[in-house]
């Protein structure tokens, strides 16, 4: 079997204006973060025999920047700002600038295995975007309700065209999220699968299907560590903590926590189940974390096998 060549790993910081890159021990630079700075920095990257970038994930200013550096066949992992920080730390680097950052990708990317960034398909792109503004839209509902309360005559009116507003447009957003999906064979069946469980809404399937392509191929256990529902022991000597989950993809866990709570009065399996646990003594919060993932693990299965039916 031929040897798979060894990565060029090149580190990149993205800024919404420029893009510093560190091809090697001597080779930096900088370029504008346009479409020709873009096409220079892919100039740059074909030079090399088998470049693979690393990339902090930016506030969504990485989003331009790897669709295009997929597009040209070139390698790229988007990482966790917070976990390349770390190894900055453990390695006593106190300094930051950008091409500091760049360096510090490029060594990250040498010592940590990491997964590959796949392109990300223009429907689920697009269901992606639309959930965001939806959350916005929700998130701004929510604090103006909670001023109504406490605002006066003239303010409460003002707040209250505000709530109209926002409801309307929460409105016209969901029933965009809809035609989206309903506009997508691929999306469709799997969201009227997903919707065959009690408990699971058109908005929890929806969130699954714009931030867990992983959904339906891998397995159960991976996929809760993914959403971030899996228990991570804190064990130290004698000394056994208990468990609690971390990590994962929060806009998800958001989402399938109140499918949760609605699954433990209306699904009667899950319900059932969270009946027993309490019954033996384990919190609410624990019970309703094991709910949901119980719930992920089940629409997992559906996904993948689709003569897996119900119990009735």
């Amino acid at each position: 079997m031929p040897v798979k060549a060894e990565p060029d790993f090149v580190g990149l910081d993205i800024a919404k204006d420029q893009l510093d890159y560190c091809l090697n021990d001597r080779t930096e630079g900088r370029c504008p973060n346009t479409t020709a700075g873009r096409v220079l920095l892919i100039q740059q990257l074909r030079q090399l025999a088998h470049p693979r970038v690393i990339a902090e994930a930016s506030g969504g200013y990485e989003k331009v920047v790897v669709a295009e550096l997929l597009q040209a066949g070139i390698e790229v992992c988007v990482v966790q700002p917070g976990r390349v920080r770390a190894l900055a730390y453990a390695e006593g680097l106190l300094a930051k600038t950008d091409r500091i950052d760049a360096r510090l990708l490029r060594r990250y990317g040498q010592k940590v295995e990491l997964r590959l960034t796949v392109p990300t398909d223009p429907a689920t792109a697009n269901l992606r975007e639309l959930l965001e503004h939806r959350r916005a839209l929700s998130t701004q509902l929510v604090e103006v309700e909670g001023r109504l309360a406490l605002a006066g005559p003239t303010l409460h009116k003002l707040l209250e065209v505000q709530r109209a507003f926002l409801e309307q447009q929460l409105a016209t957003v969901e029933k965009l999220i809809h035609e989206h999906i309903d506009q997508n064979p691929d999306l469709r069946a799997k969201a009227e699968r997903m919707q065959q469980v009690k408990g699971v809404g058109p908005i929890l399937a929806a969130t699954l299907l714009a931030y867990v392509p992983e959904l339906g191929k891998v397995e159960s256990a991976q996929l809760s560590a993914l959403v971030g529902v899996a228990p991570h022991p804190k064990d130290s000597g004698p000394r056994s903590s208990p468990r609690h989950i971390r990590g994962g993809r929060p806009q998800v866990r958001i989402v399938l926590y109140m499918a949760a709570v609605c699954a433990t009065r209306w699904n009667p399996i899950l319900a059932a189940f969270y009946r027993r646990l309490r019954a033996n003594g384990k919190p609410a919060p624990v019970c309703l974390v094991a709910v949901m993932r119980k719930l992920v693990c089940l629409l997992n299965r559906l996904i993948q096998n689709p003569n897996f039916a119900l119990a009735s």
